[in-house]
């Protein structure tokens, strides 16, 4: 065995080349056996074994620097960088973060989760380290998806002139959850087609060694011939274009043919880009058959990919599966309806949709800012958008919600899944910002289902209004069935009334509805009756259910998963200050925001960091409890 004696990439770079393949081996067995344990990333971190070794064999990290688009894929790295020991937890309460963490070691340079951004803070180091004379190579390692986000575009326009020692390695799988779309995809399409280029480049070196040239006399002859045969195989060849010397595309799985390039690619002074082809799953038969099921892994899959039997999962569908089953149906009744995503058709439930409306669907890459737009254009040309997306995802298209939506009133749905705690993805990926971010923008309407069945009603009072809709719901399964929404019920701006209480309320928004209801029964068998409200809408607000609460409870507890700071909370504070600022008599009630505190939440179970954020019923319960214990006193 190998891997056990591997601690530091210096370890690694101990091995003799022949043993190379051997260690690849291991890795990918240790990575199956824990990702099935602790669910993860899987096909991705498969694919990019053997470049990951050949990566810390060629380079010093702890002196050069490695930087991992959207950084999932770095599981061979965490172990070949001294934390193999730990692999055991990963993703775990208190285990290693799924993505990069410079908190966890030296040789991970920034936190990282979003695609795109890995060229921008690349050239920043590159630059910075030409400013204070550091002579070191800067190697990024990104997707053929994540190239195509717009970031990546802006910082290839920029390299050629500040990156002189940056390397970056295009990690060309064909995927980025799903395949790939759009020209760029072709365009890469093209490049892997042209297996000439790769058998040409030996055959031109050994023929201008021939020639009465000599050094670098030699490299720019190659160059200049291989420079035409790329214009005349690929015509414009973009890369060579932005200023990078291009070398490619090589087997991505062949350590030898990667050994020699970088080592090659390593004495340039000119900004490079390595196009390796790899394969996404690669060594795991289900992986490489359906790199999409298993690109995240839940940890309740088999070796044989199929699901065990888990009877602690509510057999009740997802918020995902629920959406989807409701934006079918309302494409049905709606033919002008269409919907979007940025390359998150499974993730989202689009995926379904797709199938049954193909003409309806479209899929613009990893570009929720051109999404956004896309859907202005849409709407203006009469059809009704639907653009399904993380609540994580959605800030990086904060301007366009802002220009392209609210500004111009543009009729849609912007449909936010993973709003909320995510659960093993960690701070990148929880949706805790989206209600603050939105709820300032003016024409947005901002709504969240207390269960599955409200979806659709919610959904279909929004296109039936032409409103512009933000809904958000979260990454978990809907509620055991609570009291059908019939349409009719459905009001701009209109909450409900579950439960009946004279001790103290409880307003619940969205996925902590039913929290609340459950810390009401709770708290019932102790003789403390507790009124509970489903908002429903964070704007505007139900200032009639809001001003009764208060005139009819000492306390009022507000319940939303998402960040206390500009929150939902906070809209009612700010609506209680509004409604009372203009009458004479003061109110006797208070109000308690229950929520997330202002820092970022680290990586475990769904379950776990409820509880650990107060969210879960218990926990309400207990507070709303002590709460009650010291009426009138509390005040918050």
């Amino acid at each position: 065995m190998l891997l056990p004696r591997i601690h530091s990439p210096a370890d690694l770079r101990s091995l003799h080349k022949r043993e190379l393949p051997k260690l690849a081996e291991e890795i990918r067995a240790l990575l199956t056996d824990v990702v099935f344990r602790t669910g993860g990333h899987l096909a991705s971190n498969l694919g990019v074994v053997e470049l990951t070794i050949a990566l810390h064999y060629t380079f010093d990290f702890s002196k050069d620097r490695l930087i991992w688009d959207v950084s999932h894929q770095t599981y061979a790295h965490k172990i070949l960088t001294g934390r193999a020991g730990a692999f055991q937890k990963l993703r775990q309460s208190g285990g290693l973060s799924g993505f990069s963490n410079p908190t966890e070691s030296e040789y991970d340079v920034f936190t990282a989760g979003h695609a795109g951004t890995s060229l921008s803070t690349a050239l920043g180091l590159s630059a910075g380290d030409s400013l204070k004379s550091v002579d070191r190579k800067v190697v990024v390692v990104i997707g053929d998806g994540a190239i195509s986000t717009g970031m990546a575009f802006e910082a290839l326009n920029n390299a050629a002139s500040i990156g002189k020692n940056l390397i970056i390695v295009l990690n060309d799988n064909r995927m980025s959850i799903s395949k790939t779309v759009g020209a760029l995809s072709q365009y890469l399409s093209k490049l892997r087609t042209e297996p000439i280029y790769l058998d040409l480049k030996k055959e031109v070196y050994d023929l201008a060694s021939s020639l009465p040239v000599v050094g670098a006399r030699v490299e720019h002859t190659v160059e200049r011939i291989l420079s035409a045969v790329r214009s005349s195989v690929i015509p414009g060849h973009i890369f060579v274009e932005f200023g990078l010397e291009y070398y490619g595309p090589v087997d991505g799985h062949n350590i030898e043919v990667l050994l020699e390039l970088l080592n090659r690619i390593k004495r340039s002074k000119k900004p490079v880009i390595l196009h390796v082809l790899t394969e996404k799953g690669k060594g795991y038969p289900p992986a490489e058959s359906n790199p999409e099921k298993f690109h995240s892994a839940s940890g309740h899959l088999s070796a044989d990919g199929k699901v065990r039997t888990n009877n602690s999962i509510s057999p009740n569908p997802t918020y995902t599966d629920a959406f989807a089953s409701a934006l079918i149906r309302l494409a049905r009744e709606y033919p002008d309806l269409v919907a979007i995503t940025a390359a998150m058709p499974e993730g989202t439930g689009l995926d379904r949709f797709r199938e049954q409306f193909p003409h309806r669907y479209f899929d613009v890459g990893i570009c929720e800012q051109h999404a956004l737009g896309l859907a202005a254009g849409l709407a203006k040309s009469g059809a009704f958008p639907v653009f399904a997306v993380y609540s994580t995802f959605l800030q990086r298209a904060y301007d366009q919600v802002f220009h392209e939506i609210c500004l111009q009133n543009t009729p849609c749905i912007i449909a936010i899944d993973r709003a909320g705690v995510v659960g093993s993805d960690g701070p990148t990926h929880h949706g805790l910002f989206d209600i603050s971010y939105l709820r300032t923008l003016p024409n947005l309407v901002l709504a969240a289902p207390k269960n599955g069945s409200e979806i659709y009603p919610i959904m279909k009072f929004a296109i039936d209004n032409r409103l512009t809709l933000a809904l958000r719901y979260p990454r978990d399964r809907c509620p055991e069935p609570l009291p059908a929404c019939a349409e009719e019920e459905i009001a701009l701006g209109k909450g409900e009334i579950l439960k009946e209480g004279s001790d103290i309320a409880l307003l619940g928004y969205g996925s902590t509805v039913q929290s609340c209801l459950d810390a009401a029964q709770m708290l019932e068998r102790e003789k403390i009756f507790v009124t509970v409200a489903n908002a429903r809408f964070a704007k505007p607000i139900d200032r009639e259910l809001v001003q009764n609460l208060a005139a009819n409870h000492r306390v009022i507890a507000t319940v939303e998963e998402h960040a206390l700071a500009g929150g939902f909370g906070s809209a009612v504070l700010e609506t209680l200050s509004e409604l009372f600022s203009r009458r004479k008599e003061q109110t006797q009630c208070a109000v308690v925001r229950i929520g997330v505190p202002d820092e970022f939440i680290s990586h475990a179970s769904r379950k776990e960091l409820l509880s650990q954020l107060g969210l879960d019923p218990a926990s309400i319960a207990k507070l709303c409890k002590s709460l009650f214990l010291c009426q009138p006193r509390c005040v918050q």
